[in-house]
């Protein structure tokens, strides 16, 4: 139970906050009664017992009340003494009321006063004809309470100074930062590599070349002559930065023309995309899409003979395939259109030769089974159904060249990263042609496309494909063209980079013993000035054999050119 006090009790401890003002004027107070205690000190001597005795005690008129500093003799007590409170129960729990503590401005503030007073004391202690002993001693101690007081201001001021906190040492961690032209950089690992142009939600990787090109045969046939030749090649690629799916878009142009020697006027290309869309239930679909327009070799079975120029061939071709994966088994089903159309001959007489019947689309649909033996390897196995239909049902010569496509292959697909990447496969091939007249084109079927990486700065790539091609020749059904490439390239340095290739290709003729080997090598080099230009060449040299008359030819040539990126 508590006790309960009189209304009229003191309060036994401070309370609320306490000013600075006051606590510096205690400060002072204090230094005065130092200086009046040692005047005390010095003057005991010469008092009488009467002045030593000591004043009556203060009485106080109501019960807890206590007598004023200036009432009590002697008193050295300070306002912000913890009073006692004997006759208090709770006295022992209570503890002193902790003052706030004073801010910088204000210590600055108090320090001047002090020291001004302080000053105004000497002036008045230095009066002429005063110049006694107890004088001087009495200003001796003035000085040295004032000094302290002034010390203990400073004290608390150096403190609470932000200046203090800037003088400690610093952690190791928390240092400035040095600037980012003195770090080090990570080299990058092709510094002469395409930097790319941001078009939207894609990188475009543009490439135009333009050189000369000496040639030994301009049109490479059995009877082309040697030229000087403008060569101009566009090449661009670009990929899209989606999060989820992804989309690719790469295409080339190339245009000669003559200088001197034999005329030659033509220009070539293709542009090819492809968009790969995950979805749902573990589904994938890849969707292609193309263009190309090429005038036809004179080296092809089909070229015309007596013409300014060959017609142009221009191939329209797109699929969509779509991807599903059940454990380790792989399923892919492709379907794909390919439109062939051709232009008009223009013949040496100024005659126009329509090729209106040769114009035909081929459909097929091909459906592959694989198995993922482990994440680098995956064989598989698949089939292939197709039909190629012409626009004409009849030729020039009256044959029915529409035909029925089938075929089956095993293979692998590799995926080693980096290292080796891609996939090959054989099987057998064959097209029927509605017309009983003409045997089936059929023969085996190769097809590869590798990349190897042997070591940093060197690839190694092998492509084959297997190719049926239709004639509308009198009594010919056409032949199979099996290709080949091998190519290298190597980063010599960082500016220079070399490249070659090895061709082979065997055109078999269906229905004869007739056939064509093909040998083709080229050799070339880069040299980057900087990342957006360089000067490049190459050698190159190609080779038909036959055993067909008029058909033999080789063809050299040599070019030299800039090179620009971005």
């Amino acid at each position: 139970m508590l006790r309960a006090a009189p209304v009229f009790a003191q309060e036994t401890e401070l309370r609320g906050e306490v000013s600075e003002p006051a606590i510096l004027a205690d400060q002072q107070r204090k230094a005065r009664q130092l200086r009046a205690q040692g005047s005390l000190d010095q003057a005991a001597p010469a008092q009488t017992a009467e002045d030593q005795t000591p004043v009556k005690p203060y009485e106080p008129a109501s019960p807890g009340a206590v007598p004023d500093d200036d009432q009590t003799a002697g008193a050295t007590g300070s306002i912000f003494d913890q009073p006692q409170a004997t006759d208090d129960p709770f006295a022992d729990n209570l503890t002193a009321a902790r003052p706030r503590r004073p801010s910088t401005a204000r210590l600055r503030t108090a320090d001047a006063s002090t020291k001004s007073d302080t000053r105004d004391k000497k002036k008045a202690r230095k009066k002429p004809g005063q110049p006694t002993d107890s004088t001087a001693k009495t200003a001796a101690a003035d000085d040295q309470a004032d000094t302290a007081v002034t010390e203990d201001v400073d004290a608390n001021r150096r403190a609470l100074t932000v200046d203090s906190v800037d003088r400690q040492k610093l952690d190791p961690g928390a240092e400035r930062t040095g600037s980012i032209e003195g770090q080090k950089v990570k080299p990058e690992d092709d510094p002469f590599a395409a930097p790319g142009i941001k078009l939207g939600t894609f990188v475009l990787r543009p490439t135009l070349e333009q050189g000369l090109t000496a040639t030994s045969n301009a049109d490479g046939s059995s009877g082309g002559r040697s030229a000087v030749l403008s060569e101009t090649a566009l090449r661009f690629f670009a990929t899209s930065d989606w999060r989820e799916n992804s989309a690719v878009v790469d295409g080339y142009g190339i245009f000669r023309n003559t200088l001197s020697g034999q005329k030659i006027n033509d220009a070539q290309g293709r542009i090819e995309g492809q968009l790969n869309v995950d979805l749902d239930n573990e589904l994938r679909a890849i969707a292609k899409l193309g263009y190309e327009a090429v005038p036809e070799s004179a080296s092809s079975p089909d070229a015309i003979a007596g013409v300014t120029s060959q017609p142009l061939r221009q191939t329209v071709d797109g699929s969509l395939g779509i991807e599903k994966n059940v454990g380790k088994m792989r399923y892919t089903l492709t379907g794909a259109i390919t439109h062939d159309f051709y232009g008009d001959a223009k013949l040496s007489d100024g005659t126009v030769l329509s090729q209106k019947d040769r114009d035909s689309t081929l459909y097929s649909a091909t459906l592959r089974t694989g198995y993922q033996v482990s994440p680098a390897i995956t064989p598989f196995a698949e089939v292939e159904a197709g039909r190629r239909v012409y626009d004409l049902r009849l030729d020039s010569n009256g044959f029915e060249r529409s035909s029925t496509r089938l075929g089956a292959r095993a293979g692998l697909e590799l995926d080693m990263d980096d290292k080796l990447s891609g996939e090959f496969s054989v099987g057998w091939l064959r097209e029927a042609i509605d017309d009983d007249r003409l045997p089936a084109n059929a023969g085996p079927y190769v097809n590869a496309d590798l990349k190897w990486s042997p070591e940093r700065g060197t690839i190694i790539g092998l492509t084959g494909r297997t190719t049926i091609e239709s004639t509308t020749t009198a009594n010919e059904s056409g032949d199979v063209l099996y290709s080949g490439r091998l190519t290298g390239e190597r980063q010599v340095r960082s500016n220079l980079t070399a490249n070659s290739s090895l061709g082979l290709d065997w055109r078999d003729y269906t229905g004869s013993d007739g056939h064509d080997l093909i040998l083709s090598a080229e050799a070339g080099l880069t040299w980057w000035l900087n990342r957006y230009a360089g000067l490049t060449t190459r050698v190159r040299t190609q080779k038909l054999t036959s055993n067909l008359p008029g058909r033999d030819y080789v063809a050299n040539s040599v070019y030299l050119g800039l090179k620009v990126q971005r």
